[in-house]
């Protein structure tokens, strides 16, 4: 795997990260507001939709001369290497469930097909966010998933990766976002990670009817986990041909 990462030279871009807020904040009015079940993902897809091409509408092409990390399979330090590390789970988990909706497994119904291609949607539209954030126009790193342990064909196989890949992402989102700097940063990780909360407790619910966020994700204090980087790209790896790394950030 060759992954390159961009250096923290072009990330101060307070104006259009503040816009970025703005419109996230809606976009989670409209989430908290009284709906079905059925129909929050469109929503939460819809807003997250608007805020990519806002974002991609104001990215400016990276300096000339910005470096590139020392160590190509490490995400780096600082808030530039959780945006980075962010990044990577977010290519992982769109180039999953872009492969889902490609190759749908066996009896899959109308209404799963429609709640898998939204949480694509999502996926890609995270990952196009952190690229803008990164200011990149083309992914600044190269994974290669290794999905030969998923068997696309069973309903079971694929929904149980994307509980695994769903819980993960949230655990992840909730471990790593108290080591930003960048207030707005948090801001972001927090915004997401309520997405992706529901994301693993619609898959959960599809596992198991009526579950939805039971106590197998729950701890007694009514919280999801927390799992620093390096915890999660540990178990992340199990979906990548070439081990990241997390090993200049906790």
């Amino acid at each position: 795997m060759s992954v390159r990462f961009k250096t923290a030279a072009h990330l101060n871009r307070t104006n259009q990260i503040k816009e970025n807020v703005n419109m996230i904040t809606q976009e989670n009015k409209s989430i908290k507001s009284n709906i079905p079940r059925k129909a929050f993902l469109r929503i939460a897809g819809a807003g997250a939709a608007a805020l990519t091409m806002l974002i991609a509408a104001c990215k400016k092409t990276a300096p000339v001369g910005s470096s590139i990390l020392t160590d190509p399979n490490d995400v780096g330090p600082g808030d530039l290497g959780l945006l980075n590390f962010a990044l990577a789970l977010e290519t992982l988990e769109a180039a999953f469930y872009t492969q889902v909706v490609l190759t749908p497994y066996t009896g899959i119904t109308a209404a799963e097909t429609a709640l898998l291609t939204d949480i694509r949607d999502h996926e890609i539209g995270h990952r196009e966010l952190f690229k803008a954030f990164l200011n990149v126009n083309a992914s600044p790193a190269t994974i290669t998933p290794k999905f030969t342990s998923i068997d696309f064909t069973s309903r079971t196989s694929v929904l149980t990766a994307a509980q695994t890949f769903e819980d993960l992402g949230v655990a992840a989102y909730n471990g790593a976002g108290y080591l930003f700097q960048s207030s707005t940063y948090l801001a972001q990780f927090g915004k997401i990670v309520s997405v992706e909360a529901r994301h693993a407790a619609v898959i959960r619910n599809l596992l198991n009817p009526g579950s939805f966020a039971d106590n197998t994700v729950v701890n007694a204090s009514g919280l999801d986990g927390a799992l620093l980087p390096s915890q999660v790209l540990a178990k992340a790896s199990a979906f990548l041909s070439s081990p990241l790394t997390a090993n200049q950030l906790p």
